[in-house]
């Protein structure tokens, strides 16, 4: 059994107080949500059998509301968010335990033009691989320092050949993924840290996490004028 997290609980400060993953999708034939764009991808994928939405807290309605009708063949589940996004994570995590999937996927809901290709090679890594994401190389030579201001020295130029930037959806063999964001929720915690992804909570309790090429058209919505989509 496999299932797929999609996360929706986030504020959308930076597209100015507008829940992005409800937004409709522009130039789209039918009405269609960013939420359901997203969704309708994974529906799509025979190898899926759970999809879990994790939403704002009180917020299934809105979100069944952004969802399409097709996507009866699969089980809905819904969840609320946590305190940030790896709790929100989690929360899913805990929901599917009872289900014991055998792996999952982790895709923000904020990425609307994933691929059912890409999904499918997703899939088929994880059996190889156990945790696996999609990677996209940089085009433009990475600097590092403090431009926490605007300005400021660089402190290290790195090397773009070994450097990408990480997409979803994020794949995982289930027990591990939950395991592992057990040990990340009680070091956050002790620590008051956060982490930014699940390959990051992978690799920090389990091991090494492989990549494959991700796909430009994969691309985050963040904001406004990030709605009218790749190439646009």
């Amino acid at each position: 059994m496999g299932a797929v997290i999609i996360t929706a609980a986030g504020s959308s400060r930076r597209m100015g107080g507008i829940k992005k993953e409800y937004c409709p999708m522009p130039l789209s034939d039918k009405p269609l949500s960013v939420l359901g764009s997203a969704a309708r991808a994974f529906a799509a994928v025979r190898r899926i059998d759970l999809m879990v939405f994790v939403v704002p807290e009180g917020g299934e309605e809105e979100a069944r509301a952004a969802l399409p009708n097709d996507l009866f063949r699969k089980e809905q589940l819904f969840v609320s968010g946590g305190l940030n996004r790896r709790a929100s994570v989690y929360n899913a995590l805990a929901m599917l335990e009872k289900y014991k999937p055998h792996w999952v996927l982790i895709h923000d809901g904020a990425r609307p033009w994933i691929s059912t290709g890409l999904i499918e090679k997703i899939i088929d890594a994880i059996s190889i691989y156990n945790a696996v994401i999609p990677l996209l190389p940089l085009v433009e030579t990475p600097k590092e320092g403090d431009f926490s201001g605007g300005t400021g020295y660089i402190t290290r130029h790195l090397k773009r050949a070994r450097l990408g930037t990480a997409q979803t959806p994020q794949g995982f063999i289930f027990p591990e993924i939950l395991r592992a964001h057990e040990k990340a929720a009680e070091r956050e915690l002790r620590e008051m840290i956060e982490y930014t992804d699940d390959a990051e909570v992978w690799a920090e309790f389990i091991g090494p996490v492989a990549a494959i090429p991700g796909e430009i058209e994969n691309r985050k919505i963040t904001f406004p004028g990030d709605l009218l989509g790749p190439g646009i």
